[in-house]
């Protein structure tokens, strides 16, 4: 019913046209626009004009997502959607545990455990964040996932410069920054054999509408930095869409097609840099992003150190 809506944006569609097209009664119609309604959308009815969509309610809804969207496997085959739940993360790896297929998507309104790198926690407030995780079965050697963290961040970078008309880019691993502050970040977690990866579990959490109250002094949202409440489901089809576009390029030709992308939507490269890691730190250049997704950092004493997790902080 709602990709009838869409079909003509604003105008009635009669219940003898809907009943006609889904193959339903008209008492089944009735119904469904009551339960639409349930849900928060806002629908007129008006006698011999039929039905009018007037508004819709700010919620990730699977038939929200997957109406008009373009991917042929992500998000396709089965969402998950929450109101609230303890980890986007946790919950799609317990999915992929127990057989769920590639592209298998989890989406939450609120986390109260949302998961950030290193056991940090990601803030994820209701009502204006997308949370979302990833089923893969991408069929790699474990030595491949920084890449596919990469190529997350490529997805979200262009979906965001192309949705809201922003300039953003990506702190190597799996920050997404605009105007020098987080909007994104993006957590992979995996099961795997000694050399190849059983499933791969991709959590991407955007900063979209939140309230900047409500988020950590480093981070900002897209509605602050574009001035613009923005369509969460909207971005979410476009994020998938880039986001497979990637994946099937990768699948096919490896990271070699994407590294060049990559690099260009680096902010680090080029910039003096301290990475902070478990038992050590180092300073130096970051030079190049090489094959397996690694940071490469000159340092100070002319060596090339292949960095492949850490914080990193860009140093004035």
């Amino acid at each position: 019913i709602i990709d009838l809506f869409r079909k003509d944006e604003g105008a009635f569609v009669s219940g003898e046209d809907i009943s006609s097209e889904m193959g339903v009664s008209r008492a089944c119609v009735w119904k469904s626009v009551k339960k639409l309604r349930e849900v928060g959308y806002v629908v007129e009815a008006v006698p011999r004009r039929g039905y009018r969509l007037r508004s819709v309610p700010d919620k990730m809804y699977a038939y929200a997502i997957t109406g008009g969207m373009g991917t042929e496997v992500f998000g396709k085959r089965s969402i998950h959607h929450y109101e609230s739940i303890g980890s986007t993360n946790d919950r799609a790896y317990e999915l992929a545990e127990t057989g769920a297929e590639e592209g298998t998507l989890v989406l939450a309104e609120a986390q109260t455990r949302g998961k950030g790198r290193i056991g940090r926690k990601w803030i994820s407030p209701g009502s204006g964040g997308i949370y979302m995780s990833l089923i893969l079965r991408p069929r790699v050697e474990t030595d491949e996932i920084p890449t596919i963290t990469l190529i997350a961040g490529m997805a979200v970078i262009k979906a965001i410069n192309s949705t809201c008309g922003l300039d953003a880019g990506m702190k190597w691993p799996n920050d997404v920054l605009v105007n020098g502050k987080k909007v994104c970040g993006i957590l992979t977690q995996i099961k795997a054999q000694p050399d190849l990866v059983d499933f791969l579990v991709l959590g991407i959490g955007i900063n979209v509408n939140t309230p900047l109250e409500k988020l950590p002094p480093e981070g900002t949202s897209l509605k602050t930095e574009c001035s613009r409440h923005l369509s969460r489901t909207a971005l979410i089809k476009q994020v998938l869409e880039d986001l497979e576009e990637y994946y099937f390029r990768f699948r096919k030709e490896a990271f070699a097609s994407l590294r060049d992308e990559c690099r260009a939507l680096s902010l680090v490269l080029g910039k003096r840099v301290k990475v902070e890691q478990h038992h050590r730190s180092l300073e130096g250049t970051a030079t190049d992003i090489d094959e397996k997704g690694a940071l490469i950092v000159k340092t100070d004493d002319g060596k090339l150190r292949r960095v492949f997790s850490g914080d990193v902080v860009m140093c004035r």
